[in-house]
């Protein structure tokens, strides 16, 4: 884990963006399209965690993006080359555009300031969205990266930040993906090499000692 020091120079808040990856109703909700993953984002506290980071982001004035992943009722524009995009257009849940599906899930909290970006295709929250550009509009040099799934969104969103020039910081237990031991696996070998992993606790830690500096 980071030191204190290393964490605290990251987190500043007027340069710290926070990003929830799919944490959507009709994905980690229950009775969502994919309830493996629903019940290891609820059971391992990674939902919760999340929430509590976005809260303490709100304290913060850190800026929250909700990343959403949806689709058009007519399913127009939408990806069929690869077989995640082949199977979802079977599920009984779908993420369609204006339905509950992808409205944020609860416990996380969205705030009048908070942006929701939306994409109708793709596996990244960040390639071919809004949310680069908004990152550097909004003076963004780390990215807190969370929420799901560690299995395709998460290491698309991690990569794709570093390859844009920003430094990830990844709290390992605010991310979820299926089998459970595969986010462990997920983490240890493949993002620890390229972002800042940390614990909910020491970012929340930062975040409330930076707010009351």
């Amino acid at each position: 884990m980071p030191s204190s020091e290393r964490l605290s120079e990251l987190l500043d808040p007027t340069a710290t963006v926070l990003l929830t990856v799919e944490c959507q109703q009709g994905v980690v909700g229950s009775g969502g399209a994919l309830p493996e993953l629903a019940r290891a984002a609820r059971s391992s506290g990674a939902l919760g965690n999340v929430a509590r980071l976005v809260a303490a982001a709100h304290d913060s004035d850190v800026q929250v993006i909700h990343a959403i992943a949806e689709r058009r009722p007519d399913g127009r524009g939408a990806g069929r080359n690869a077989r995640l995009f082949r199977a979802a257009e079977r599920l009984p849940v779908q993420q369609l555009t204006g339905t509950t599906a992808v409205r944020v899930a609860p416990p996380i909290e969205v705030a009048e300031q908070d942006i929701v970006v939306r994409r109708l295709t793709g596996l990244s929250p960040i390639q071919g969205t809004e949310v680069d550009a908004l990152l550097r509009n909004l003076g963004c040099r780390t990215l807190i990266v969370t929420g799901v799934s560690a299995n395709v969104a998460i290491p698309n969103a991690v990569f794709d930040a570093v390859n844009h020039g920003y430094t990830v910081v990844v709290p390992a237990d605010a991310i979820a993906g299926v089998p459970a031991d595969y986010t462990s696996a997920m983490i240890r070998h493949t993002l620890a090499l390229v972002a800042t992993v940390a614990t909910t606790e020491e970012v929340l830690g930062r975040l409330r000692r930076r707010r009351g500096t």
